[in-house]
């Protein structure tokens, strides 16, 4: 396996989901697995622009991020191209629902060796992430 699939439901429409990626203060606040903290130094949300910060761990370490916003396509699409190691491409997809928004989140690592040693990282990490957006869009975590 080499891509990582999750979705979320998110009671707020397609407009206020997508705010949450487009205004680098707000996506600085909730990017990343829980613990984390981020420092951006670029982030330029359009097409083909630089996205560079630091993830602050909870252990203290700090995990530099190369990336470029390939896709934008607004309100609805956004693809994040990972640059620095480990190579990836993830795809944001936000649909309307009855309920709200579904946020389809999908991680395609470049190298399955690589996707395989980091899927026990990646498949919580990434619902941690939807964790940490709803509570962005919404206030309370998992829309609830």
């Amino acid at each position: 396996m080499t891509t990582f699939n999750t979705s979320r439901e998110i009671p707020a429409t397609v407009e206020q989901v997508f705010a949450a990626f487009s205004h680098p203060e707000r996506l600085a606040r909730w990017w990343g697995p829980a613990g984390f903290t981020n420092t951006f130094s670029v982030c330029e949300f359009k097409n083909g622009g630089r996205w560079s910060f630091i993830m602050h761990g909870p252990d203290g370490r700090n995990y530099p991020n190369e990336n470029v916003f390939a896709e934008i396509e607004a309100p609805r699409r956004i693809v994040v191209q990972h640059v620095s190691e480990p190579k990836y491409r993830l795809t944001v997809v936000l649909a309307p629902s009855a309920e709200g928004t579904v946020v389809s989140w999908s991680q395609a690592f470049e190298n399955s060796e690589v996707a395989n040693r980091m899927e026990r990282i990646v498949v919580p990490a990434n619902e941690q992430n939807l964790d940490r957006l709803s509570i962005e869009v919404l206030g309370k975590p998992g829309g609830d």
